[in-house]
């Protein structure tokens, strides 16, 4: 018998209030999310889109204006208390005290979760020793370096040994060793330790890497849905790309609805540099054609690649700004 899910939110709908007679901004709108227990779920969509008001929702810190949403079993409005019993939640920014050691800011927030002092004590040496941080325990966290102070922020949101953890954005600012270190310590919480994890981030290769399933949550809603996998085989075909140099956005568009097979197109144009990205049945078949139609137009280009669809691609079809649907010829234009 399957367990119950570790989320689950029903048409949700969250309005704020316009102001000086401006209409009710509606950040929600029906939105509807299920989080098996156990797995990392990612949360994507742009700017604006509702991902952080569904955080909000989620870990009590806002109430919707209908709807249900339930977290580790808990209805999040008529049991506010026992849902921040159960979670953890990691902001963007970092949530340590910078005048208090890693160690003082583990104990701190164990007192502050209702831990008696021995207990908070312990707590905090068990998690400096999980991150690594034995060494830097008793020193300045103002002097930890950005990786360091993430990894000391995820332990923090673990100091009451949550059920369900929210990361919101955990490796902005990283480099790449550290984001890579994140990871890992991300895939051990949900595998390792059963943990339930709702990530945030706008970096679609960590949502890719890490990630079970995922939601695309664009205009307060759900957009689609599913693991990688499956929303990358919603794609059909390849995606063709063909890097611009210094282009006319209006003769790349007249160019791209006059290759027959051409389903989806989207040109960006940034500085003199330009992009052509395509959906096509047949990507080798249409390199040619593209390549040829270009040239005769004056248009001058650089690499030009062919892939199977990747999840920014995914993204883009549903919560892109700029694509254009396939019987259409004109194409969107970022400048």
């Amino acid at each position: 018998m399957p367990s119950t899910p570790a989320i689950e939110a029903d048409d949700l709908v969250k309005t704020y209030p316009g102001g000086r007679g401006r209409p009710d901004v509606r950040a929600l709108d029906g939105l509807t999310l299920t989080v098996p227990a156990g797995t990392v779920h990612g949360l994507l969509g742009p700017n604006g889109a509702g991902k952080s008001t569904t955080t909000k929702v989620l870990t009590t810190l806002s109430t919707p204006t209908s709807g249900t949403a339930r977290v580790a079993g808990h209805d999040v409005a008529r049991e506010a208390g026992e849902v921040r019993r159960r979670i953890g939640y990691v902001s963007q920014g970092t949530g340590a005290d910078p005048l208090l050691t890693p160690r003082e800011n583990l104990v701190m927030t164990g007192r502050l979760r209702g831990l008696g002092r021995s207990a908070a004590a312990d707590r905090a040496t068990a998690l400096v020793d999980r991150f690594g941080l034995t060494e830097l325990a008793d020193r300045g966290t103002a002097k930890l370096s950005g990786g360091t102070r993430r990894k000391l922020d995820v332990a923090l949101g673990l100091v009451g040994s949550p059920q369900v953890l929210f990361l919101d954005e955990p490796t902005t600012g990283l480099d790449p060793e550290a984001r890579a270190a994140m990871w890992d310590e991300i895939r051990r919480l949900s595998g390792e330790d059963a943990l339930t994890v709702l990530l945030t981030t706008h970096y679609l290769e960590e949502a890719d890497r890490l990630a079970d399933g995922l939601s695309i949550v664009d205009r307060g809603r759900v957009v689609a849905a599913g693991t990688p996998d499956e929303l990358k085989a919603t794609l059909a075909g390849d995606t063709l790309t063909v890097d611009l140099v210094e282009p006319d956005a209006d003769v790349v568009r007249a160019v791209a609805a006059a290759v027959p097979g051409l389903g989806e197109v989207l040109v960006h144009v940034e500085g003199p540099a330009g992009r052509l990205v395509a959906r096509t049945p047949d990507g080798p078949l249409l390199v040619g054609p593209t390549i040829a139609a270009l040239q005769a137009a004056g248009v001058r280009h650089g690499a030009v690649a062919v892939s199977r669809p990747t999840l920014d691609d995914v993204y883009l079809r549903h919560a892109g700004r700029s694509w254009t649907s396939a019987d259409t010829s004109s194409t969107g234009v970022a400048r």
